[in-house]
């Protein structure tokens, strides 16, 4: 059998999440041992048996993917803060632990607000303003990416982390590309913008966690459809339980999450839970707020960005898609379906719009 782990040092130490898939059979010979080095939390230990084949690797994986989605969002919520708000390091290590006794409490906020305490040992200030802007990957989020095309489901927030980590290494390009924008005129800002601090703060949270919920939205999205596919018969509340400690996405709203699909096992997306669908109408208004400040002053959010358009999309009922569909159709006889009848459709768009043109 496979077997996905995930924790880093800290759960090599005190427990990790454990993601076994395999035949029941051989799950039942390492039952006694992976519950016991597995990570402990108040419903049990975070592990169980995910499903045949493949599964537990599987899930593994979009585990990282939606990994990629929240490190991304958390670290465009750092550059909307520093950048526009001009919150210093000891500004934001204070936030990142506020917001770590709330809605967002979480093992990646909690780090992130260590991060900007420590010091650098090698001159002088925090060792985060130090590092290279340049990141890596181990390709987990590629192939989560991967599979997410190949199941034909939606995951723009984590496909754009995976997006903007290719753009991050391409470190000496933008500096490149920096100074010749630069002798064109436009600045690393755009614009300075006059901002009310803890209006900023409290509306980047709201985006942040709005964000969130989109991302393990379409990593659940991607592991229902390769269940679907595969009859795994996967148990998305089980695996949310599992996910509740040890692992990197530790998150206090994961036990939302297994709450939601233990509601409906069936939900189509965390997206229409009735509970989340409340938490996303309500933090809207600021999601659309720093998305629109981040745009005007010319500071990349494609993680925010691509949250609220999908976010924008999912709930409409009607998409321009029609007008696609036709364009397909006009030059790849393609066809089309119609809204008032059944069937299939092809029209002869050149000839009649030639035709029409005439009177």
């Amino acid at each position: 059998m496979g077997m996905g782990v995930s924790g880093g040092e800290e759960g090599a130490r005190y427990g990790p999440s454990l993601m076994p898939g395999g035949t029941p059979e051989a799950y039942e010979y390492i039952k006694d041992i992976v519950v016991k080095i597995a990570a402990q939390v108040n419903d049990g230990p975070c592990v169980t048996y995910i499903g045949e084949g493949g599964a537990g690797n599987f899930v593994k994986m979009v585990h990282n993917g939606i990994e990629y989605g929240d490190m991304q969002l958390i670290s465009e919520a750092y550059d909307v803060l520093k950048s526009v708000g001009g919150l210093t390091n000891k500004e934001l290590a204070r936030t990142f632990s506020e917001w770590n006794k709330g809605e967002l409490e979480s093992f990646l906020i909690e780090i992130t607000a260590d991060i900007f305490r420590v010091k650098d040992d090698k001159g002088e200030g925090e060792l985060v303003d130090k590092i290279l802007d340049k990141t890596g990957m181990k390709g987990t989020g590629k192939w989560t990416v991967q599979q997410a095309a190949e199941l034909s489901v939606a995951a723009p927030t984590i496909a754009c982390s995976l997006d903007s980590r290719f753009l991050s290494g391409l470190k000496e390009e933008r500096e490149a590309a920096a100074e010749v924008f630069r002798k064109a005129g436009v600045g690393d800002i755009l614009i300075t913008k006059e901002v009310d601090k803890e209006q900023l703060i409290n509306d980047v949270r709201k985006a942040l966690y709005a964000s969130k919920i989109c991302s393990y939205a379409q990593g659940m999205n991607i592991i229902r459809a390769k269940s679907i596919e595969k009859g795994w018969n996967l148990n998305l509340g089980e695996i949310s339980r599992i996910w509740k400690g040890g692992c990197i996405i530790r998150a206090v709203f994961l036990d939302r999450i297994k709450a939601a699909y233990d509601r409906n096992p069936k939900l189509a997306s965390l997206l229409i839970d009735p509970e989340f669908a409340k938490e996303m109408v309500e933090r809207q208004e600021s999601w659309r707020r720093v998305v629109s400040l981040a745009i005007s002053v010319g500071i990349s959010t494609p993680g925010m960005s691509s949250s609220l358009a999908y976010f924008d999309s999912y709930r409409r009922s009607r998409l321009p898609a029609n007008l696609l569909q036709a364009q397909r159709d006009y030059f790849g006889a393609h066809t089309y379906e119609r809204i008032d009848a059944s069937g299939s459709f092809h029209t002869e768009w050149s000839k009649i719009a030639k035709l029409q043109a005439k009177f």
